[in-house]
């Protein structure tokens, strides 16, 4: 064998090695937030903020925010946008207790997950990286076709589902008048979920920036 070859070689090893390592330590994290006790003050929060949800919507929530933990684990250190309100209130509430919150951060990401405060999305028709990015990832983990998708993905569809009226609403026909804020009567945002799932070409782009919006409204990430 020469020299090249043995490079070569040496290379497809350690690759092979590496991606192992990543793959197991990413469904470590994975089981970790699936399996994780948070505080029950949470639920308590939400329930303030949203009088209107049950106990087992209280839990849709928490789930929601184990899904968001996992979007941040799986996109490697990118930036998340934050597709549901109602989580974001679950997050906020979470990171009051530092202590708890800093060790969670630490065994499920590998890294503090700060809070910043934005817009999920520029417009209708302009998504931000953030949320483009955690589009791709929920759809990849529940078989969905990020550019043709048959539906939402949970938590993108959860504050339609929980009726939360300050929410980020998505639709997947943008065209339909069912998704006018005023036929549902809501408060929060509205966004067309293929237009997410777009290239840049048939959705506009903005800067990788994650979740920093040029205007005010909802909406938040971690990087």
């Amino acid at each position: 064998m020469d020299v090249l070859s043995l490079i070569f070689v040496c290379i497809v090893i350690f690759y092979s090695i590496y991606s192992s390592y990543r793959k197991f330590i990413t469904n470590k994290r994975s089981s970790f937030i699936r399996n994780y006790e948070f505080p029950n003050a949470i639920k308590t929060k939400v329930a303030q903020a949203y009088p209107h949800l049950k106990d087992r919507q209280l839990e849709q929530v928490i789930k929601g925010l184990r899904d968001y933990f996992d979007l941040v684990s799986l996109s490697h250190r990118k930036s998340i946008s934050m597709p549901s309100q109602a989580v974001d209130v679950a997050w906020h509430e979470f990171i009051l207790f530092t202590r708890q919150y800093d060790a969670f951060c630490k065994k499920s990401l590998g890294y503090f997950l700060h809070h910043t405060p934005a817009e999920a999305m520029k417009s209708k028709l302009h998504a931000q990286a953030g949320i483009k990015r955690a589009w791709r990832i929920a759809c990849h983990r529940e078989n969905i076709n990020p550019l043709s998708p048959k539906r939402l993905p949970i938590i993108f569809a959860l504050d339609s589902k929980l009726n939360i009226r300050d929410g980020f609403h998505y639709q997947l026909d943008c065209m339909s008048p069912a998704s006018s804020k005023i036929s549902r009567g809501v408060t929060g945002e509205n966004y067309c979920g293929t237009h997410i799932g777009c290239s840049s070409g048939c959705a506009g782009s903005s800067g990788d920036g994650g979740c920093a919006g040029d205007s005010g409204g909802g909406g938040c990430g971690g990087d």
